[in-house]
């Protein structure tokens, strides 16, 4: 059983920086492949961001890829979204996501637990 915690969401101009994080409880998280989705108002929810269990490798949507940067830290069981250079277009409820049967997590069936989500609000 895996329980996520996020934080770190709020407003912020467009070509602004926010860091999201994500603390989990229970005793196998270093076994889980860990991800960020998110979703837009009226929108399905969609793959952000993925770290291997290990941390060794992570993999982002197209739309993200070079301004935002998916961390891990095994130790202390938390997960970080660095998102630089946001857009409005990136407004939208952010979920830390678990997977424990996946090297990688990119699919909403994928995923065995779900965090609570972080408002994140770029505005132009």
């Amino acid at each position: 059983q895996v329980q996520l915690v996020e934080s770190g969401g709020g407003l912020v101009q467009a070509g602004g920086s926010l860091r999201l994080s994500c603390a989990a409880s229970g005793r196998t998280f270093s076994s889980y492949a860990m991800g960020w989705f998110r979703q837009a108002p009226g929108a399905e929810r969609e793959f952000v961001a993925t770290i291997s269990a290990s941390g060794g490798s992570t993999d982002y949507a197209d739309s993200v890829k070079g301004r935002f940067t998916i961390s891990r830290d095994n130790a202390k069981k938390t997960v970080n979204l660095q998102m630089n250079t946001l857009k409005p277009e990136d407004t939208a409820v952010y979920y830390c996501a678990a997977a424990n049967s996946v090297y990688y997590l990119t699919a909403v069936r994928r995923v065995n637990y779900w965090g609570q989500g972080t408002q994140v609000t770029v505005s132009s």
